[in-house]
């Protein structure tokens, strides 16, 4: 058996609203908005009497879906820390490849996206940066230089 291709990745946000505007605004568009609820949900991620929604943003035009969701119930947990640093274990980073690195970055700014560290350039390919945003989620951007 092979895999067949990567479906989507999962993202817990704590506002719904403002993660599918910080995402639209990066350039994806949302494929759909709809309540997760029912027995079958509860058995796939293992929490009794669970309530979500979610947002699937997909790319224009490419392969890759990004799964924002929020959960009614049982309430959101916030773990301590709250924002993690890039060495932390767990899913680490969502990248993004851009045309314009500091344009997104001015236009991911009005959602409140902070730079991590700075915008740094690898050799003479790529300019890169890691920005924290909507929940803290940090997301990486890449501008291909050639």
């Amino acid at each position: 058996m092979t895999i067949q291709r990567m479906d989507n990745v999962g993202i817990v946000v704590d506002d719904l609203d403002v993660a599918v505007a910080f995402f639209t605004e990066l350039g994806m568009e949302l494929e759909g908005r709809t309540p997760i609820e029912g027995s079958w949900a509860s058995s796939v991620v293992g929490l009794r009497d669970m309530r979500s929604e979610i947002a699937m943003m997909r790319i224009p035009d490419a392969p890759g879906r990004l799964e924002l969701a929020t959960y009614h119930r049982p309430a959101l947990i916030t773990p301590e820390p709250a924002v993690f640093p890039a060495n932390a274990v767990g899913l680490h980073r969502v990248m993004f490849a851009v045309d314009d690195i500091e344009d997104t970055i001015a236009r991911l700014r009005q959602f409140g996206a902070e730079l991590v560290g700075e915008v740094a350039r690898f050799e003479d390919s790529f300019l890169l940066c890691y920005l924290r945003g909507p929940s803290g989620i940090i997301v990486g951007l890449a501008e291909q230089l050639n």
